[in-house]
């Protein structure tokens, strides 16, 4: 494998169509496409901060690395990718991938972040600020997940989630095949127009959590004091822990929960509204 090392690069595609090449204390400069259409490459103490850095290559690790704000759509179209220990401050990163993994990645502007990815392992990973990061992603793993970029999870497909904690609004909205596992989930409109999502020992607040869901699951969960108007036109099996504010017109199912505050079955009730209700769940734990 060939290796540069303690060198600036920059202008129009330095290391355009490399491949088997191993880059150490490397500093791609101002420019565009620096590693483009390549294979097999490694790059390590590495810094980015011209535009597009990293596009069409497969095979490749990153880590301890850092990409500046200038660095922005900075990993596009690559497939079979392994980043760990690195900074990233630059936007809309992860696009139209396969087979992604991120170990112990700081992104401190998520904005527009793993969009339509296709194999998504993380681990220790923080996002900061943006918009819509995950979207139209599938087939994603993580664990241990610290975010408060808003929208989050939205069209999103068959994902396992652990350890996380979320603080946005309007998440997993249109999602289908979701497990979320020991997790802090905080904000409003969680969880609309979703498909089997399943909550396992989650925490959850905002209002008006988790409405016109298909098949949805709760085990073991709670819910904070602000997350009122619960359930309204869902289909849910749930066992709550502790006290929930109110639950609006379930269409059908069963909720087992510690205590409500209010209970709202009105005219606007959904066939077959069937949804049985009961208290004092937990009570005898």
């Amino acid at each position: 494998m060939e290796t540069i090392k303690d060198v600036e690069l920059g202008g129009e595609r330095p290391l355009f169509e490399k491949h088997n090449l191993r880059i150490v204390n490397v500093t791609i400069v101002d420019g565009e496409s620096g590693i483009k259409q390549c294979s097999d490459i490694e790059a390590s103490d590495c810094k980015f901060i011209g535009k597009y850095p990293f596009w069409h290559v497969d095979r490749s690790l990153i880590e301890k690395c850092y990409f500046a704000p200038g660095s922005r759509s900075a990993i596009w179209y690559s497939n079979d990718m392994l980043m760990r220990d690195t900074v990233i401050d630059a936007p809309k990163l992860f696009r139209e991938m396969r087979n992604l993994t991120l170990e112990n990645v700081d992104i401190n502007d998520a904005d527009e972040t793993f969009w339509n990815i296709d194999g998504l392992s993380i681990s220790n990973v923080k996002l900061h600020d943006g918009t819509y990061p995950f979207m139209g992603s599938r087939n994603i793993k993580v664990d241990g997940l610290v975010s408060d970029s808003k929208y989050v999870f939205q069209y999103v497909k068959d994902a396992v989630i652990r350890n996380a904690k979320i603080d946005t609004k309007d998440a997993f909205w249109e999602t289908e095949n979701i497990t979320i596992i020991n997790s802090e989930l905080n904000g409003e409109y969680l969880g609309w127009h979703s498909k089997n999502l399943r909550l396992i020992n989650c925490r959850i607040t905002g209002t008006q959590p988790l409405c016109y869901a298909q098949n949805l699951v709760l085990e073991n969960c709670t819910m904070g004091d602000g997350a009122d108007l619960a359930f309204e036109y869902s289909t849910v099996e749930a066992t709550i822990v502790g006290h929930v504010h109110s639950i609006k017109n379930p269409t059908s199912g069963h909720i087992s929960v510690g205590s409500v505050g209010e209970i709202i079955i009105d005219k606007n009730v959904r066939k077959p509204a069937d949804c049985a209700i009961e208290t004092g769940y937990g009570n005898d734990l």
